[in-house]
């Protein structure tokens, strides 16, 4: 199938994995059609690709009249575009709108035009307080939060209309993938860019509860190669897959390794009440990526740190800067509102004017 794959269609393609996604793609010899609203998504992430291979257009998933033209003439659809975990703990029915209603209209307008092959990225949190360990996709599904929840309702139907109007559909589910261009702002900050900021920065590295609860990290480059795969494999339709590194990390342990990597002995480790529902153990069996996909993981944690350092240390704009946009309880939205935008930046790495519609 991959001679047959000439355009794509990435949705969420200028956030932290779609742009990882939308650069390998055309390094693939793909054109790619990048859907995004720019809510958690930046153009500047996609700046130095060129025009004529990767288009950007700004519009929502939702917008099916939009999609239905930015889809026609795509051979495979990756659907990445969603709302976060801390996002649906403030607002549970906005990120369903997007997570599942907006997947479903999608769903829609891909089987009317007939595409190839839809990958959707589903994500471990549908596991839940079930994953005791490398989990198997047959494991028990209980997702202990709205996000959760919303992503397995949205895999469903992407199975669903697999298995009742033969769309070509693959569910990959995505352990916690990490890398440059990751969020560390708002209430889609995620744990390894705000440890890392803090500890260049010298402040404490907070975390929540005990610090013994697991989760399987995965450099965010090896995380797009599978995603990239699970399109140009028409053996992989049809399948649930886990795409993790097979590696489990405590968050105690993750603070010891981040401050190695910075070099800064004297930042200090403080403990706050635990999240909501958070997940005690999170590691994926990579059993079926390897034999459907081929894919392993090849960035260990140790190293994907050391290149994330590196990359902010070229970004040029000072720790404490982009601290400003961090917000501590990001699952609180009042604390989330009063932090937006703090910086000016919007918590981009670099200002940017309002885009146009299409580039």
């Amino acid at each position: 199938m991959d001679d047959e794959v000439r355009k794509v269609m990435i949705t969420g393609g200028a956030g932290f994995i779609g742009s990882e996604l939308s650069h390998q793609a055309v390094a693939r010899g793909l054109t790619v059609e990048v859907v995004d609203n720019l809510v958690n998504g930046n153009p500047d992430y996609l700046a130095d690709l060129p025009a004529d291979r990767c288009r950007l257009s700004v519009a929502d998933v939702r917008d099916r009249d939009a999609m239905r033209e930015l889809m026609a003439g795509c051979d495979v659809v990756y659907h990445l575009a969603c709302l976060g975990v801390r996002h649906s703990i403030h607002s549970p029915m906005d990120n369903h709108d997007v997570n599942a209603t907006g997947t479903i209209g999608l769903l829609e307008v891909a089987r009317e035009l007939e595409v190839k092959q839809l990958v959707y990225t589903s994500s471990a949190e549908v596991y839940g307080s079930a994953c005791h360990g490398p989990v198997v996709e047959e494991n028990e599904l209980a997702p202990t939060n709205p996000y959760g929840a919303a992503k397995l309702g949205a895999e469903s139907y992407v199975r669903s209309f697999h298995t009742c109007y033969g769309l070509p559909t693959v569910v990959l589910r995505l352990f916690n993938a990490f890398g440059p261009r990751e969020h560390h702002e708002g209430d889609c900050g995620e744990v390894i860019p705000k440890f890392l900021l803090r500890a260049l920065a010298g402040r404490p590295l907070v975390v929540f509860g005990d610090g013994t609860q697991t989760r399987d990290f995965n450099f965010v480059a090896d995380t797009a190669r599978a995603i990239l795969e699970a399109g140009l494999r028409p053996a992989a339709v049809g399948h649930v897959i886990n795409v993790g590194s097979g590696v489990e990390t405590s968050v105690n342990d993750l603070a010891r390794m981040v401050i190695d990597v910075v070099g800064n002995p004297g930042v200090e480790v403080v403990h706050e009440a635990a999240r909501p529902a958070d997940i005690a153990r999170m590691c994926a069996n990579g059993t079926k990526a390897r034999d459907i996909l081929g894919y392993t993981p090849e960035v260990a944690l140790a190293d994907g740190l050391r290149r994330l350092n590196d990359w902010y240390a070229k970004e040029g704009m000072t720790f404490e800067s982009l601290l400003m946009d961090e917000c501590v309880h990001n699952w609180v939205g009042d604390e989330v509102a009063a932090t937006a935008g703090r910086s000016g930046a919007g918590g981009r790495l670099s200002p940017r004017p309002a885009p146009p519609a299409r580039r």
